[in-house]
């Protein structure tokens, strides 16, 4: 197929015209897309102040900043094509139905979401709290992100944990108190002076400057079993010693027995 210079020289012709006549359009948009993107970093970083200066919780503060970016950038984009000349009415309408479809698609990651919300609104648990969640996972809060919770466990492995298993499940806070009690038990046989041991155990307690006074320790008769004479010892100790406070509680209780010639029976420690 042969092409004419004249037909060459008048498509050139209506091109020229027609980004001519495009163009205001076309740099009025490129300047609203990149004083918009200016403007939202300026507005996110002051909305970020702000809600630093009231202290508002960290995890909040970052997810309202995204939710707040994303907002911006949607509105941006729309405004963009918009002022591009693209009707924006059907492409509403596609992105609505697209919505639906990934909404359905993914309730599981909507549950995961509406259960980050209420974890950051009502705060169960904050970064830096030791907790137990209701599959048995005892470990301490890194993250709390829009889907999941990061934690770091005692070995140092990572844990991430479904938001919604955790808004919808029992959750044991062990650092919202500030203090925690070692509930421990020895037991001693019949054979041994009771007055006697419970006075070695409680002065091995007494003694531990890391055990609180207050509230103060206790030790008392929890059982008689068929062969032994079952105590229970509970100290109070601050989350950062509680793991201390127990293996000592432990070592020297049984020391202080043995020195005593009190005969330790054996028994499952308890938590």
């Amino acid at each position: 197929m042969y092409i004419y210079p004249e037909q060459i020289s008048n498509y050139a012709t209506k091109f020229i015209n027609v980004l001519v006549d495009y163009s205001p359009k076309l740099i009025s948009a490129f300047i609203i897309l990149f004083v918009g993107i200016y403007a939202i970093r300026l507005i996110n970083r002051i909305i970020t102040k702000i809600m630093v200066q009231r202290n508002l919780d960290p995890t909040l503060t970052r997810f309202l900043s995204d939710i707040l970016i994303w907002a911006l950038r949607i509105l941006l984009f729309v405004t963009f094509i918009s002022k591009l000349g693209i009707e924006t009415s059907s492409f509403v309408a596609i992105l609505g139905a697209m919505g639906l479809a990934v909404g359905l698609s993914l309730q599981g990651s909507l549950s995961n979401f509406a259960g980050g919300m209420l974890i950051i609104v009502f705060k169960p648990f904050k970064v830096g709290d030791t907790i137990e969640t209701a599959g048995g996972i005892v470990a301490t809060v890194v993250e709390i992100q829009i889907f999941v919770t990061k934690m770091l466990t005692a070995n140092n492995q990572t844990v991430f944990v479904p938001n919604g298993a955790l808004s919808n499940g029992t959750i044991i806070n062990y650092s919202m108190q500030g203090e925690r009690r070692a509930d421990l038990t020895f037991a001693v046989s019949y054979d041994s002076d009771i007055k006697k041991a419970k006075d070695i155990l409680l002065n091995v307690l007494n003694s531990n400057p890391k055990v609180l006074k207050k509230p103060a320790a206790e030790v008392f008769v929890k059982n008689l079993t068929a062969s032994s004479v079952e105590f229970a010892v509970r100290p109070w100790a601050k989350n950062a010693n509680y793991g201390a406070v127990f293996s000592e509680t432990l070592e020297n209780c049984k020391a202080a027995l043995d020195e005593a010639g009190i005969s330790v029976q054996p028994y499952t420690l308890q938590k």
